[in-house]
């Protein structure tokens, strides 16, 4: 299959390096499929970290991105290097969870997106974070997002 001009900009298939932060990533969208169709699409991120803006000290979560496309779906390995272009970068973890959504809320136009950030703690105390984007369309099924509320070592 001959490559396009549209999938020759992007990122898939060629080495990436990780952006230096998450203003100089380049989230890559396709057409979806079946934009007459609505589902849902799932992104997990188990080892997202990013820094504490204040002591510059590594911040741990498991972020869950769910969104409903519209005419777009989010490139994978896109997605992938844009979550680890947040490594080095220093933010609450409000600000991190909230950027990412409304990043891919101005990227991909989706019908509907929400994301859980379920932080580690640091202090002895985790911070979820959860923000949606329009209303799930009637007779979606969006799977719990199957992370467990932090109970401890115990």
């Amino acid at each position: 299959m001959a490559k396009t001009k549209r999938t020759q900009s992007l990122q898939l298939g060629r080495p990436s390096p990780i952006p230096g932060s998450p203003q100089k990533a380049r989230l890559d969208r396709v057409p979806n499929p079946h934009p007459d169709t609505s589902y849902v699409v799932r992104f997990t991120q188990p080892e997202f970290t990013c820094l504490c803006p204040i002591t510059g000290q590594p911040d741990f979560a498991h972020l869950v991105v769910d969104y409903v496309p519209d005419r777009f779906l989010i490139e994978s390995k896109s997605l992938k290097l844009y979550f680890n272009s947040f490594r080095n970068h220093g933010a609450f973890h409000e600000d991190t969870t909230v950027q990412i959504g409304k990043t891919l809320v101005q990227r991909l136009q989706p019908r509907w997106l929400r994301i859980g950030g379920y932080w580690y703690p640091r202090g002895g105390m985790p911070i979820d974070v959860f923000w949606q984007f329009g209303k799930l369309p009637a007779g979606i099924w969006a799977p719990d997002p199957g992370v467990a509320p932090y109970r401890g070592r115990g």
